[in-house]
């Protein structure tokens, strides 16, 4: 359960501690909140562990000029380094910080590996059972990996084709494609969740985890069939902030391990994650002459420039132009 947030100790005096509910009480997702306290963790290493209190902008300035050239780390990086830094000074210890003076990490720009829908057919058929569904909405929906293991059944709707993404990237909800292809092994997915949720329901267990305070506003919700996630776990385990025996969603160790076992086996030779079969998707929409703007949608990107990086892996080569030689 990775993605529970762990429960903090009522008032506890310890520094990480601390920061976490301050992170909380300003509604920061647990994502933010493990990267947030990642990089506050190695500033205060980088500088002896000394007390944060007890250094500034100098100190900051030392820290992201050293991420930058000696690190060789993205802009982005370097970036959100810089939010966790500015958060901890301006929001949790409440000092203003002297203007920021640091070298930049140079700017490399770098394009997405895409595979072309051969090369994705090939990966999908070396798939089985639930991992080949999973890789499969990747695919048709482009999905991030995280929104994939945390689909529940109350997402997906047949009657108009569509799947909703609840608290997606930045904590945003958006609607995608379902494809009409999978509706058939989607509800025999289902039937099998279903079939399982009874029998934990028999054992005693059947209660699902609830984000937010979901919990306490529909105490019953939990056991509910709609709120199961349609790619559980194989095993119950404790919950790590309530203690309570759950079962989750499969871990995504599980999955990475099955896209790269089929890679092998497809013979594909270039590097394959979860996050490239949504770069494929944008990809193939794109080839199928759909308008960039609504591509941006239905990736959930907030800006056009995001997705706008697709209009330069198009099949066609760089540019979407095809060769004079070709012609």
């Amino acid at each position: 359960m990775d993605d529970v947030r762990h429960a903090i100790p009522i008032r506890s005096s310890r520094f990480a501690h601390q920061l976490r509910q301050s992170l909380r009480d300003q509604g920061y997702s647990y994502q933010t909140e493990k990267t947030y306290l990642h990089w506050v963790k190695r500033f205060i290493l980088f500088h002896n562990k000394c007390h944060p209190l007890q250094m500034g902008a100098i100190h900051i300035n030392q820290f992201l000029s050293h991420l930058g050239s000696q690190r060789s780390c993205s802009p982005g990086t370097q970036r959100i380094a810089l939010n966790a830094l500015v958060y901890l000074y301006r929001k949790h210890l409440q000092v203003e910080l002297e203007p920021l003076d640091f070298e930049k990490a140079k700017h490399r720009r770098r394009l997405p590996v895409v595979l072309s829908h051969n090369e994705v057919q090939r990966i999908i058929t070396q798939l089985s059972g639930h991992h080949w569904l999973m890789v499969s909405l990747l695919y048709g929906s482009g999905l991030r990996q995280n929104e994939l293991l945390n689909l529940r059944l109350k997402d997906l709707d047949f009657e108009i084709n569509t799947l909703t993404v609840r608290s997606g990237k930045g904590d945003k909800d958006r609607t995608t494609l379902l494809p009409q292809s999978l509706h058939e092994p989607l509800l025999e997915q289902i039937a099998k969740v279903t079939v399982l949720h009874q029998r934990d329901m028999e054992d005693g267990f059947g209660e699902v985890y609830m984000p937010y305070a979901l919990a306490k506003k529909y105490p019953k919700a939990a056991t509910e069939l709609g709120w199961q996630f349609l790619f559980p776990s194989t095993t119950i385990g404790a919950c790590p902030r309530t203690g309570v025996l759950r079962r989750h969603h499969l871990h995504h160790t599980a999955l990475r391990k099955q896209i790269r076992r089929a890679r092998l086996a497809a013979a594909i030779t270039k590097p394959v994650s979860c996050h490239t079969f949504r770069h494929s998707f944008a990809t193939r929409l794109l080839q199928q002459g759909y308008d960039i703007r609504t591509i941006q949608v239905l990736l959930g990107h907030a800006d056009i420039k995001t997705t706008e990086i697709y209009t330069h892996v198009l099949g066609r080569g760089a540019m979407g132009v095809i060769s004079p030689v070709d012609g």
